[in-house]
């Protein structure tokens, strides 16, 4: 896109209002920014307060899954009244409508979880009291620790730290790339995302915008990171073929070496007691290898795992 017609353009970026998705719209902005070279204040913030955000006293696959994140933005995307979306990878549908596109995924950042409350999970007390609302932390922390009690935590980073310091659990998980983009990058210990794995997505910005919208999709071009964009299509390629839900225990990691991908990946019972685990090295842009890779674990799986993949026996 030509810079100087660039400078002369205003472009409407919409957000959700918490204090995270406002982060990642400023990083977003600035990113595209100075990838433009022009003044940040062509790009309009446009904040909307989703569904997500509103309803914090149950888990969110009991109120409508990650479509609660979207769909305000998935409104205002089809009205016209914004040019572009900025969501958290890890929160859009794997499944999305045709007539939006992924323009651009940011480079990503810290995928690691991070522990609040002990400096590793062996170092939880026994019968330790931990707080999530996500199946995948809860699963894994119960297959590696079954004497843990998981019980619900909702809300942005500082409801759950308040929580925690409300006594309300012993320790809770947060994503490191999101306490990084808040600016508390001392908060907790990071674990390690060979052993820990993270959820499919974490720490990658995602931009959408109607997959018609020409002008946008060029705007947004020199921000989308290839080696990010690969390596989440990859787990969203896995996701499908999981058939995963909100309520699906999915963990996994992939990396760039050289020009393929590798990817490990588990699914896990929701109790954490039985857990499949795979892996997969493949070119960047092949998204068959981990839809087999999604087949192959399922197949392995026992029904106490298979009964949360809608992918089982498809």
């Amino acid at each position: 896109m030509d810079t100087q017609h660039t400078q002369n353009q205003t472009f409407r970026l919409g957000t959700r209002r918490s204090p995270l998705a406002m982060a990642q719209a400023e990083e977003t902005r600035d990113r595209l920014a100075r990838a433009h070279e022009i003044d940040p204040a062509h790009i309009e913030i446009v904040a909307v307060t989703a569904s997500g955000d509103r309803i914090q006293d149950r888990p969110l696959a009991e109120i409508g899954g990650k479509a609660l994140w979207t769909k305000e933005l998935d409104a205002w995307l089809d009205a016209g009244e914004i040019d572009f979306a900025v969501h958290s990878a890890k929160d859009v549908e794997t499944l999305r409508p045709d007539r939006f596109a992924i323009a651009a995924v940011l480079e990503r950042a810290d995928v690691r979880d991070v522990l609040i409350g002990a400096e590793s999970i062996a170092a939880l007390p026994s019968g330790a009291v931990v707080g999530t609302s996500a199946p995948r932390r809860a699963a894994q922390l119960l297959h590696a620790r079954p004497d843990c009690k998981v019980v619900t935590f909702r809300g942005n980073v500082a409801t759950r730290l308040a929580k925690l310091a409300a006594g309300e659990a012993d320790a809770t998980f947060l994503a490191a790339a999101g306490l990084q983009r808040l600016g508390e990058t001392g908060t907790g210990h990071p674990l390690d995302e060979e052993e820990w794995l993270p959820a499919p997505g974490q720490a990658a910005i995602l931009i959408e915008c109607r997959s018609d919208d020409t002008r946008t999709r060029d705007f947004l071009a020199p921000v989308d990171h290839a080696p990010s964009r690969a390596t989440v299509m990859a787990e969203r390629a896995l996701l499908a073929g999981l058939g995963g839900s909100c309520h699906s225990p999915i963990a996994v990691l992939t990396r760039p070496e050289g020009d393929d991908l590798k990817m490990r990946a588990a699914i896990f019972s929701p109790d954490g007691a039985e857990r499949i685990a795979g892996e997969a090295r493949f070119a960047a842009h092949d998204l068959t290898v981990p839809t087999q890779l999604a087949k192959d674990m399922l197949d392995r799986a026992p029904e106490a795992i298979t009964v949360h993949f809608e992918g089982a026996g498809g």
